[in-house]
């Protein structure tokens, strides 16, 4: 996103920094939390990318304040794009019933039980929700969320 102008801030569950894995358990770059969830406004972001990993998601599935920052993207109409497991935090914000979207296939049977319609899909666009499966579907998601959130950026009044 950055690479196509946007400006990106890491909302977290603590200050400091957050350790990125590759595959859950592989140490990769380290990265400064811009805001923790508790004092982010999602009034002031025009879109909301989530990433995968099943660690990651599952410890931010879990936070009430992450759920409430989630779901406010969904009640404002901005743009969401989730990969990999990053749908588990989409179920326990309460927002994927009646959507149709894709994940790493382990959650297929929680997004059905959610009320989502499942489909293995590289990337799928459900109005202004992207999603995506895993990272080898990267050049698919990337390309779809830039062509979401560009849009959204062209549609607002600030930045």
């Amino acid at each position: 996103m950055t690479a196509e102008g946007a400006r990106a801030e890491i909302v977290s569950l603590d200050e400091g920094e957050i350790q990125a894995t590759n595959q859950d358990i592989n140490p990769a770059d380290t990265f400064r939390v811009d805001r923790t969830a508790s004092a982010a406004d999602p009034g002031d972001y025009q879109a909301l990318l989530m990433p995968g990993g099943t660690v990651n998601a599952d410890r931010l599935r879990m936070d009430p304040d992450v759920q409430a920052f989630v779901k406010a993207f969904f009640e404002a109409g901005k743009p969401v794009a989730a990969i990999c497991h990053a749908p588990w935090t989409l179920i326990d914000a309460g927002v994927v019933e009646g959507r149709t979207l894709t994940s790493f296939p382990s959650l297929r049977t929680d997004l059905r039980n959610a009320g989502a319609e499942w489909v293995d899909r590289e990337v799928e666009r459900d109005g202004k929700l992207v999603t995506s499966r895993n990272p080898d579907d990267l050049p698919a998601f990337c390309a779809t969320v830039v062509e979401v959130f560009s849009g959204a950026r062209a549609g607002a009044t600030s930045s």
